[in-house]
């Protein structure tokens, strides 16, 4: 049993009213412990909708959540704990921020768990080193910070609470490459360091793309596949049908791959793409000679 299970989940808008909508249709998905997913689909297709089930924001029209083995609604004295578990990070999360210094802002879940002081401060500047936020920025008002540093204080905020599963919604909207990039790498070197299952919910394929390993693709409030990165962009003609594109270089590469250049691996990344055509080129060299 994975860390995020769903049985048969389903979530209606307006139920009654002319205004019914489906928005996550008899979900079935399992996702393990220590994974990193991308979820990904068109506007509509219900992933935000899915995520907000994760730790109790909406409750399903029918169907269950499960977090780490425990039914979400089956026992209200225990919603609260469970909740804890999954932090889930918004789009835009710094537009929350709103303590007079970032160490308050960072706080501000770890105090509403009840732990210590000490405690709570361990956990403040261990996540500040893991988010890249030096010290001395600790004392300052988040309103002074850029950006990309809003946006870091915040996501430390919920990474401080330490949960089981980390939630995020578009981390990298409105940034420019740098601060996308920074952001990225953050996930990444989090998800390395703690083993947290990450979710990360993206319209960007690149996106995706670099730092995942699994991907849920949600379609029409179904599951239209949830599977390993070469599984999900072989289907490439399919995601294109739903408005969806696989990232550049990898239709670049299914291009030469058509016209009889064969490679070993799907290709998703610059860096690989890079470090493929190099070993290709030596070892044509070594044949030439």
């Amino acid at each position: 049993m994975g860390i995020l299970r769903t049985e048969k989940l389903t979530y209606v808008y307006g139920e009654g009213t002319p205004f019914r909508k489906v928005a996550v249709d008899s979900v079935d998905i399992d996702i393990a412990e220590g994974e990193i997913v991308g979820i990904i689909g068109h506007t509509g297709s219900g992933k935000s909708t899915l995520i907000q089930h994760f730790n109790g924001l909406l409750k399903p029209t029918s169907g269950k959540v499960f977090v780490d083995g425990e039914e979400l609604f089956a026992d209200k004295s225990r919603l609260k704990e469970i909740r804890f578990k999954v932090g889930l990070v918004f789009q835009y999360p710094e537009h929350q921020l709103f303590e007079e210094t970032v160490y308050k802002d960072i706080a501000f879940g770890p105090k509403n768990m009840g732990l210590s002081d000490g405690e709570i401060d361990r956990r403040i500047k261990e996540t500040a080193r893991l988010v890249g936020l030096s010290p001395d920025l600790l004392e300052k008002s988040p309103f002074e910070l850029s950006g990309g540093q809003k946006r870091r204080v915040a996501i430390a905020g919920v990474m401080a609470m330490e949960p089981k599963v980390l939630i995020l919604d578009e981390p990298t909207a409105g940034l420019d490459p740098r601060g996308r990039d920074r952001i990225l790498g953050l996930i990444k070197e989090y998800h390395a360091e703690k083993g947290t299952t990450v979710l990360l919910v993206s319209h960007s394929m690149e996106d995706v793309a670099r730092t995942v390993s699994k991907i849920l693709v949600m379609n029409d409030a179904k599951v239209f596949m949830y599977s390993d990165r070469s599984s999900v962009f072989a289907r490439a003609d399919e995601l294109t049908a739903m408005g969806l594109t696989v990232p550049q270089v990898t239709r670049v590469f299914d291009r030469l791959r058509a016209m009889g250049i064969e490679f070993d691996d799907e290709v998703f990344s610059i860096d690989y793409a890079k470090d493929l055509v190099l070993r290709l080129l030596k070892e044509r060299e070594k044949k030439v000679d």
